[in-house]
């Protein structure tokens, strides 16, 4: 019996760590792929706003951040990045040590250079990556990110998607969120864990 109660409790623990997983539009499965000792999400070969090439590498050797988005959003997405740049530049040399990335959910339309002029337009921290859809589509997978096109009365269409930034440690592994909800506070604070968590 008491057995079965830590089972429950490591259970309930597990899920009050993944509930910071929000999303544009709906509400999506969290991540449930997590290894301990192995980096989160999966092999991937993509290009950063620069046009080099990236791989799942830039996610190891340091905290990392990663926010999935796109250009064409109206609010969730440039919010986010602003707020991001403000956070790192807050925590002055424990930011320093964080690498961000936002990676485009609308490859079609977000090339690397329009990917280039909308980062760096808000921030000089953080890189953006796009590439072929089906490979982008492949490291959504990896990460459990919700993407889905959405049609517009105008012929257009805009994108749902997960909004949460996610957390790795310096190994690549998984060790939160920020929830676009959360507040400076809160994510100040986690940023300062993650960076506790892999002192240079």
């Amino acid at each position: 019996m008491r057995k079965i109660r830590y089972v429950l409790w490591a259970a309930v623990a597990i899920l009050g760590l993944m509930s910071g997983i929000v999303l544009v539009g709906q509400r999506e499965q969290a991540p449930t792929a997590l290894v301990p000792g192995e980096a989160f999400g999966q092999p991937f070969r993509l290009i950063d706003h620069n046009g080099a090439m990236i791989t799942e590498a830039a996610f190891r050797g340091q905290p990392t951040l990663v926010f999935f988005g796109f250009t064409h959003c109206p609010e969730v997405c440039p919010t986010t990045l602003y707020e991001l740049n403000g956070w790192l530049n807050k925590l002055g040399s424990d930011g320093a040590t964080i690498s961000a990335y936002f990676v485009s959910v609308d490859p079609e339309r977000d090339t690397a250079e329009i990917l280039k002029q909308y980062v760096t337009a808000i921030s000089e921290r953080i890189v953006g990556i796009t590439g072929d859809p089906a490979d982008i589509a492949a490291m959504l997978k990896g990460f459990h990110v919700y993407s889905k096109k959405v049609p517009l009365d105008d012929g257009d269409y805009t994108m749902d998607h997960t909004a949460s930034i996610f957390l790795l440690d310096s190994a690549g592994q998984f060790v939160g969120t920020i929830t676009y909800d959360e507040t400076p506070e809160n994510a100040l604070a986690k940023l300062k864990r993650l960076v506790d968590r892999n002192p240079v």
